[in-house]
């Protein structure tokens, strides 16, 4: 299955806005996705997000359910640099001319769009 960059930000997205300290992200808080991603695309990217090391406390169940404890340091970053719908799509599309859409490479692309918007409000 191809990575999905856009899958992958809701994924953080979901995971920021329903855990917290005491309550994990569940499967129950993906279903609003599940009109936009295949239940195996949703999993998939899942797996791929864990391993990239954006969240933490990911655990996956018989039948298809799954628990995520929280972001990681790492995915607050990376949400962070692409939570705004400009930033964010400047990444993708900085991604798409140099034909890279893997997690490392969106994280770097995000962080120089973002680097390049601090940059420029200083030097206005």
């Amino acid at each position: 299955m191809k990575l999905n960059p856009d899958c992958v930000r809701d994924i953080l997205l979901v995971v920021e806005n329903s855990s917290d300290f005491n309550n994990p992200t569940d499967s129950h808080d993906f279903i609003k996705l599940e009109n936009k991603y295949s239940t195996g695309e949703i999993l998939y990217h899942i797996r791929q997000v864990d391993m990239a090391g954006l969240t933490v406390g990911t655990q996956f169940f018989m039948g298809g359910g799954f628990m995520i404890k929280d972001l990681s340091p790492a995915g607050h970053k990376f949400l962070s640099d692409i939570r705004n719908d400009d930033n964010w799509n400047k990444t993708k599309s900085i991604a798409q001319k140099i034909g890279s859409f893997s997690i490392d490479a969106l994280a770097s692309i995000a962080s120089g769009v973002t680097t390049a918007a601090i940059n420029k409000f200083f030097n206005q």
